[in-house]
């Protein structure tokens, strides 16, 4: 099996993170302390892509948790998965990054990134095969957003031939901790467009949308949304966790999805979701996921795929499900929404399926979409960013440590080069001959 490490930063990295471990513990018959309690062989199979097994018998997750202020993994110490972790793989500063990417970045970040290089250099150095890293944070903090591109910076710099995922939440006005967020975000794009193989977006304020509409919860707090955020983690590792899935790794995923280097930034979107009150209403089939997981309101980015065109996608199915009955129902979406994939990748959607259910679920599938609509995530944020930086609003904190305003313009012009980049392969057509294709292929990376 092929390892792979998994790095949380920042608050919001660690709580999701925490969650994602709690899941796929549950799934793989682990305890809460790392004890094998399953009866099925097949949860077995596949734990050392994110376990070692340790000499007493528990599976100990290749995780690393990180955070400039000791609170975060005092949180992650005295959750109901605390005994995990080992306790050398938490590392944390004793200030804040305060919410500005430049300290979590450049000044505190940077004190503290050695440290954690050393960690991850220990967990490398333990796997026999090491695909790749994935790193929970997100976008829109201090630390997750500043430090967790400097990692992901560093690990590409030592690992340059490894996979690098991210699960990257996006900030959102509904949800919004700091006023700073649309800089911290725009900033962090700019890194994740150079450093990240993979980036799945999770949007909250899509999140916030599936809380109250579909799954009909008022007031949706953390804890809800980061549920949300742990099934699709779940779902979308699900064919690296389970032996002799199609997309068995990070690389065979990301060759599928991504036609060009830029272009890695996936929605992602899970089914069943139905509100408690509605369960009982419904029949659970493989026509009915499948419905799901085209529908624009359980994709977790607040952008609706309809409004552009898929450049490639792919599905997992989860339990008791026939190949066939999942391979016929994907035909017939690319057959009756053709407009909404481009004509020029045949065959553009995969699907595989894993007989293991979810815990307490009959089956289950997850979808990752890589749609030129995400542009409107980032037209979201660099509208929310040249607001504020026309006015030069709130620059000060970020030039106090040490960073100058041409990288503000730097971030933001290749945010909106990507942006056009998404636009120009969404208006492109099937070429009249290898020429034009070789022009629009210039064109766009011209730069």
């Amino acid at each position: 099996m092929r390892e792979i490490i998994h790095i949380s930063a920042g608050q919001c990295g660690n709580q999701i993170g925490t969650k994602f471990w709690e899941t796929i513990c549950a799934e793989h018959g682990l305890d809460n302390d790392g004890r094998y309690v399953g009866t099925n062989p097949l949860e077995k199979k596949g734990l050392n892509v994110y376990f070692n097994e340790a000499s007493s018998g528990k599976y100990v997750p290749r995780s690393i948790n990180v955070d400039l202020e000791p609170a975060t993994m005092e949180a992650v110490r005295n959750s109901s998965i605390g005994n995990l972790f080992r306790p050398d793989n938490f590392i944390n500063g004793q200030a804040s990054a305060g919410n500005v990417w430049a300290k979590g970045h450049y000044t505190e970040g940077a004190d503290l990134v050695d440290s954690v290089m050393e960690v991850v250099r220990k967990e490398a150095e333990q796997s026999d095969s090491l695909q790749g890293f994935q790193i929970a944070h997100s976008l829109g903090g201090g630390t997750g957003s500043g430090m967790g591109t400097l990692l992901l910076s560093k690990i590409k710099e030592e690992y340059p031939d490894r996979m690098l995922a991210t699960f990257s939440v996006v900030p959102s006005p509904q949800l919004s901790d700091t006023v700073i967020e649309p800089y911290n975000a725009t900033l962090s794009i700019h890194q994740l467009i150079e450093y990240a193989d993979e980036t799945f977006c999770i949007d909250n304020e899509a999140l916030y949308n599936i809380c109250q509409k579909t799954l009909k919860i008022n007031n949706p707090g953390y804890s809800e949304l980061n549920k949300l955020v742990s099934s699709v983690m779940s779902g979308v590792t699900t064919s690296l966790r389970y032996p002799g899935e199609l997309n068995s790794d990070l690389k065979k995923l990301a060759v599928n999805l991504i036609p060009f280097p830029r272009l890695h930034f996936f929605m992602v979107g899970y089914a069943p979701l139905t509100s408690i009150g509605s369960q009982s209403f419904r029949a659970l089939s493989v026509p009915e996921l499948t419905q799901q997981l085209f529908d624009s309101r359980n994709m977790m980015a607040e952008a609706d795929p309809r409004n552009g065109r898929y450049l490639a996608a792919a599905a997992f199915f989860r339990g008791n499900v026939s190949i066939k009955e999942v391979e016929d129902e994907m035909l017939k979406v690319q057959t009756k929404d053709a407009s909404t994939f481009v004509d020029w990748i045949p065959n553009n959607v995969q699907s595989a399926v894993c007989s293991v259910p979810p815990k307490d679920m009959e089956m289950s599938a997850t979808f990752i979409g890589n749609s030129t609509s995400i542009q409107d995530l980032f037209k979201r944020i660099g509208n929310q960013f040249s607001l504020m930086f026309k006015k030069k609003a709130f620059l000060h904190w970020y030039i106090n440590e040490g960073m100058d305003e041409i990288e503000f313009t730097e971030a933001e012009s290749n945010m909106l080069d990507l942006v056009s980049e998404y636009q120009e392969y969404q208006d492109a057509v099937v070429a009249d001959d290898e020429q034009d294709l070789d022009e629009l292929d210039n064109g766009v990376y011209a730069e």
